[in-house]
This record gives C-alpha cells, structure tokens and sequence, in this order.
C-alpha cells in the first residue's frame, strides 16, 4: 500500500529532521522563578546534552539544534557557548535596541522560516509569543511539533493545539534533563509516580 507523502512514517520520513529551537532565557526564568524561586545553581540547570539526545530519540531522526542568546550587551558568555558547540548546538546570539525581545523574535522568524522546509519541531519554551507560530507549523500536512518545558507552567492557549497535533513534553519527567529532583509540587498521575525519586 502506498503512504501519502506527507506521512511522518513513510520511508521517505527517514531523512527528515528535527528542528530543535531552545529559548534559554525563557527556560532559565521558570527554572529560576517559579520552580525554586531563586537563581538556579549550575548543577541545578538542565543538561541541555540530555535534551539534544531527547531530540534525536523522540521521532528517530537527526537533529539540527539551535540554543538562542539575548547577547544585546555586546558580550558574551564564551565557557557556555563553548560547551553548547561541544554538545552539538549552534548558539544563536541575538542583539537588538533597547526593549527588543530578541530570542523571541529570533525564534519567531526561524519558525516562520520552516513553514518552507520540511521536517519536524521541538521549541523549549513556555512562552505564549510562539503559539500562533507553532498553529501554523501544525498546519503543514505531516508534520510533527513539540513543546518540551515544565508541563504545569506551559502557557494554557497551547492546550488547544494538543488536538491538532501538538505534543508537550515535560523537561524532568520525560526528558530526564536535571541530574536530581526538582522541587515542584504538581498533579502526579499514579502511573507515573516512582517513589524512588523522592526518597
């Protein structure tokens, strides 16, 4: 039987590729702000390694990850830009004026561009900037989209895409991307609870 072209399962899908788009600041900001409430240590960030190699695992294909920087201070930070280039990332820093939301318009116009080419989306990001962008991504005839964050902190329009396509994936119970437990206190489905991480 022969598989419509647009079909993310047909043959043809082994060459595409996923996009994966990580608003750092937006990420580092939840982390910061409404998981702990304070600035995140080091080892209490994700290990944006685990995150790329989510990427790659979740639709089994390859993946072209951009991490993207507000670096409008004229600086910036070369040990982290360093390893993001080490773990396989192209880091994207982005100046503008003042007031600009540069990782955000940056982003907006990298998911316009891929309205064009073909291939699937990861955006880490909670941010509602990016949910006409991501309507019109699901939109495309076959293609995947996700969101990867904190579940309880995505922002509530994205729930209406779920039912047309949009996957949310949570950045500690699915990913793994943080090496202990997060302080969060959330709805746990049962099926999902292993006591062992909290103990």
């Amino acid at each position: 039987m022969t598989q419509p072209a647009g079909d993310p399962d047909s043959p043809a899908a082994e060459q595409r590729t996923t996009y994966l788009l990580v608003d750092g600041e937006n990420i580092d900001a939840t982390l910061g702000m409404s998981v702990l409430g304070r600035r995140p240590h080091p080892e209490e960030r994700p290990r944006w390694d685990r995150v790329r190699d989510f990427a790659g695992e979740v639709w089994q294909q390859p993946v072209k990850a951009l991490f993207f920087l507000n670096a409008t201070s004229g600086s910036m930070p070369m040990s982290f830009i360093q390893a993001l280039l080490a773990m396989g990332y192209r880091p994207i820093p982005l100046a503008g004026g003042p007031g600009e939301k540069v990782v955000d318009i940056g982003i907006q116009r990298t998911l316009d561009a891929l309205l064009d080419r073909p291939g699937d989306v990861l955006l880490a990001s909670h941010d509602v900037d990016f949910h006409e962008h991501v309507r019109q991504l699901l939109a495309g005839s076959g293609r995947r989209v996700g969101l990867l964050g904190f579940r309880e902190f995505v922002n509530s329009a994205f729930g209406e895409l779920s039912a047309g396509g949009l996957s949310v994936y949570d950045l500690e119970d699915d990913v793994r991307a943080f090496t202990g437990v997060l302080p969060r206190v959330r709805i746990i489905p049962l099926s999902e609870f292993d006591p062992l991480r909290y103990l």
